[in-house]
């Protein structure tokens, strides 16, 4: 009788400590839980270029209290045309280095060979101060023919504000969870604490990058450049008038048959060495086929006389 109520109550404290035991675990993981402040929704791209928030009505109603510094990403297209490549070149690094820019990349092409020069093609990416790019396309005016150029705006202030706010969420729930490591008691609320701030540092360290990449990207402008050396720089004023349109055309033709004769003089002269060549050989051979008509023609009196005399 005794060992039996000596068992009912060791199972009863066993019981006992178990139910003080998950009750305090799940008070815990609800402290880890309640660590997350609320923030707003968003989306991080795929590059990790930026994140956006989901369409509601209280995105609109945030979208309208925006500051007043926008974030913009400025980008610029340019084809221009230059009668020294490496001159415009060495002008462009030149202002790079006063503006605070830098090349991206670049690539220098050989391109067709007119009269005697090779005509050449550079595609440059460059990287400009936001502020400082009308400074540079002014620069770029004054050395170059600008045939065309185009430029583009993108306003990614809600996405840098989304951003921003996810970072400062994940930042003050990692310093919630270093707070609630310290008051952990027991090996199951460590990992707990331990396995969701893995999660949020990993979360923090991709929104920060998304974030150093807009400023990236907002800070400096971007220009793609294609830089022709030509012999004429292209008119880019279009004629107005049928008759402008008549001259310029004709003009245009001049041009075309100077050039074409101006190439085939130089293929000529090229060429000169196996057209003279070719013509010794076409001499010879005309030389051989009149002597082999001479001896036919002298041979024929004498067989007609032989036919005579049969």
């Amino acid at each position: 009788m005794k060992l039996r109520n000596t068992a009912l109550l060791f199972l009863s404290v066993l019981l006992l400590f178990s139910l003080f035991g998950c009750s305090r675990f799940e008070s815990f993981q609800n402290a880890i839980e309640e660590s997350a402040p609320e923030s707003p929704d968003y989306i991080v791209k795929e590059d990790g270029s930026s994140a956006e928030f989901e369409s509601s009505i209280a995105d609109r109603e945030e979208s309208s209290r925006l500051p007043e510094n926008r974030k913009l990403i400025q980008t610029v297209s340019m084809q221009v045309e230059t009668e020294d490549l490496d001159v415009v070149l060495e002008q462009v690094e030149s202002k790079l280095a006063t503006l605070g820019g830098y090349t991206e990349n670049s690539n220098v092409q050989n391109g067709s060979a007119h009269s005697g020069k090779r005509y050449r093609t550079a595609e440059i990416t460059l990287r400009i101060p936001a502020a400082k790019l009308d400074s540079f396309l002014d620069k770029i005016g004054e050395i170059t023919n600008i045939v065309s150029s185009r430029k583009s705006v993108d306003d990614v202030t809600l996405n840098y504000v989304a951003t921003e706010s996810r970072m400062k969420a994940l930042q003050t729930e990692e310093s919630r969870l270093l707070e609630l490591m310290e008051k952990a008691e027991t090996l199951d609320d460590l990992l707990t604490v331990e396995e969701r701030l893995t999660d949020v540092r990993t979360e923090l360290e991709e929104v920060t990058s998304a974030l150093r990449v807009l400023d990236n990207q907002v800070d400096y402008a971007t220009i793609h450049l294609t830089v022709s050396e030509v012999k004429e720089y292209t008119d880019t004023v279009e004629p107005e008038t049928v008759w402008e349109r008549i001259g310029a055309g004709f003009v245009e033709s001049l041009k075309s048959i100077g050039a074409f004769f101006v190439e085939l003089f130089v293929f000529l002269v090229v060429a000169a060495p196996y057209l003279a060549l070719l013509a010794l050989v076409a001499l010879g051979v005309l030389w051989i086929v009149r002597r082999a008509g001479k001896k036919k023609a002298a041979k024929q009196p004498a067989k007609q006389e032989a036919n005579k005399e049969n």
